[in-house]
């Protein structure tokens, strides 16, 4: 049985233990998007552990089966989703495909790699959702494809309102293992953060696009 509350605080110890994910209220970073922010997140860093990079995978595809049912096929989202991906389409027996962030330039110019069959019931695998753009966007290129998307699956979110509309409005439904209330949880049980910190944290996750203006 897939317990949701224990593997969401064990995913996150394990990311904090190995730094994939780093908190620093005081000396905030700033995101691709030019958001500062007081989290930041590198799931690829799961991949060189190897006891927790198999931990992942498993709870993954108990999470997947739980949570979408029956499906034939797993899609990664380049480039951290595309090794989490072949991992756990390996763990299935499934096909495994991948989105591109754009159209190949060069050959067939494909955005979609990989062998679609129309009405074919994919899972969507990506490392991280923030606002769920990027996420969704790899989505609506496999619905283009022909591809029946169940649902993304995701290591961890930040748990932002703008995702939560973003997928609504996408019709697409989603689930991670782990979540930004549940670090923040363990993070101050374990004294990676104090009380202040968590007020900074929060504050943050209410409203990230004006923080730190």
């Amino acid at each position: 049985m897939f317990d949701k509350s224990e593997v969401a605080q064990q995913v996150a110890e394990f990311l904090l233990q190995i730094k994939a994910i780093k908190l620093q209220p005081d000396k905030p970073f700033t995101w691709a998007s030019g958001w500062k922010s007081p989290i930041y997140c590198d799931n690829r860093l799961t991949l060189s552990h190897p006891a927790i990079r198999t931990y992942i995978r498993q709870q993954m595809v108990a999470m997947i089966q739980e949570e979408f049912g029956a499906v034939s096929c797993i899609a990664g989202v380049a480039t951290a989703g595309i090794p989490q991906g072949v991992l756990i389409a390996q763990e299935l027996g499934m096909p495994f495909l991948y989105v591109r962030s754009k159209p190949k330039e060069h050959g067939t110019g494909n955005l979609v790699e990989g062998e679609l069959h129309r009405g074919q019931r994919i899972v969507v695998v990506e490392d991280l959702i923030s606002t769920g753009k990027s996420s969704l966007q790899a989505v609506e290129a496999l619905r283009a494809a022909g591809g029946d998307v169940a649902g993304l699956a995701a290591i961890f979110t930040y748990g932002l309102d703008e995702a939560t509309e973003n997928f609504k409005n996408a019709r697409c439904r989603f689930a991670t293992l782990s979540n930004y209330a549940a670090l923040i949880k363990y993070a101050a049980a374990h004294q990676y953060i104090n009380e202040n910190q968590i007020a900074v944290l929060q504050q943050w996750r209410e409203n990230p696009v004006d923080w730190g203006k």
